[in-house]
């Protein structure tokens, strides 16, 4: 079956007379002499949720309460002192993640552009893990997956990857030889900014068997409430994601050709830097957009507080759309983000619309 389809039939109760979705199974203990013993180790709810996204990804999915959990449990299945490649731009939590382990000499980090393939690999060197965003967040850089997957198992690192932008439907990293794929399923999975849940897919038995122990002696395990509306998310993925890559593409165009904007970061631009590769490995583009506003970082941050529709706010992948000015978060700054990038994340509202709301906002910059 098609990803679509999975996406609505994987991880349905089977049989005469069950139930059509997964129940919410409320418990946290179990009676004695059963497979089940208490509820930090998971339960129905959770399974359901699990064998549709293992389904999507192609591997064996470990749900966890929120898409830092996964991140942590996959760095703790490193040696100690181990080395980790990761991009010099990438999602902020996982670089406060990295750079606290690092000063408590639990492990090393280096930070490279993601898309210089050969520098990228010669970091690895030596390296326990090659940490991939693709696109990356915020700045939607696009990284040569198939050859970085091939280039890091020749230097005896592990590759793992958070498709979190992308999802299944776009792009499937264990396809490419990943050893393990990331999700804060709070996102495009969830889709409705109603949970906080992570997960991480793995084709490893040994590693599914690592993380899913990380996760029960961790306290990590998601609420059977989160997993059900997650799963329940997952069943619109495709058409919610499908209306907000059209709408994104159209954005994208019209962000390009405004006077008040100096740059557009979207893959699916025919001249954006990671065009190319998004085609050859994606099945989509996406439905986030960055883009750089003329004038200082205030007039940025005041078109981000003019729009109406468009939420002001942190996150992305829900229904509605949300922008932000990333810098306003200090750890952005050190990455190198750029002071006046944007980081609009597309939703499902006519696009007529949105473009209205964009315009307003940008309309109002200083000189226009």
């Amino acid at each position: 079956m098609r990803r679509a389809t999975l996406a609505v039939t994987a991880g349905r109760p089977v049989g005469p007379g069950a139930p059509l979705n997964p129940p919410v199974v409320l418990t946290s203990t179990y009676r004695a002499g059963g497979e089940r013993t208490y509820g930090r180790s998971g339960g129905p709810t959770h399974e359901a949720f699990e064998a549709a996204l293992g389904a999507l990804e192609g591997g064996r999915c470990v749900a966890f309460a929120s898409g830092m959990a996964a991140v942590v449990a996959v760095l703790e299945t490193l040696p100690a002192g181990g080395r980790v490649v990761a991009p010099r731009s990438l999602y902020w939590g996982v670089r406060q993640v990295l750079d606290h382990r690092a000063q408590a000499g639990r492990l090393a980090a280096a930070y490279v552009d993601v898309t210089d393939t050969e520098a990228t690999l010669a970091a690895c060197e030596g390296a326990a893990l090659l940490w991939l965003e693709t696109p990356t967040n915020p700045l939607l850089d696009v990284a040569d997956l198939p050859a970085l997957v091939e280039g890091a198992h020749a230097r005896g690192a592990r590759v793992a990857v958070d498709n979190t932008f992308a999802t299944p439907l776009l792009q499937r990293p264990l396809e490419h030889g990943a050893d393990v794929v990331v999700h804060s399923a709070t996102k495009y999975l969830g889709g409705h900014a109603d949970l906080l849940m992570g997960a991480a897919v793995t084709a490893d038995d040994a590693l599914v068997a690592s993380l899913v122990e990380r996760r029960d002696v961790d306290g990590a395990v998601p609420g059977p409430l989160d997993a059900f509306l997650a799963l329940r998310g997952l069943r619109t993925l495709d058409v919610r994601l499908q209306r907000a890559q059209a709408s994104a593409a159209e954005l994208a165009r019209r962000l390009a050709a405004h006077p008040g904007v100096t740059a557009v970061r979207y893959p699916g631009l025919a001249e954006d830097p990671g065009h190319a590769r998004a085609a050859a490995q994606m099945d989509g583009y996406g439905a986030m957009i960055a883009f750089e506003t003329a004038g200082t970082a205030d007039d940025a941050e005041a078109v981000a507080r003019r729009v109406r529709l468009i939420v002001h706010a942190t996150s992305l992948g829900g229904v509605e759309s949300l922008i932000e000015r990333r810098t306003r978060w200090a750890g952005e700054v050190a990455m190198g983000t750029p002071p006046t990038l944007l980081r609009l994340s597309v939703g499902i509202e006519h696009v007529e619309d949105l473009w209205a709301d964009l315009e307003q906002a940008l309309d109002a910059l200083p000189g226009r």
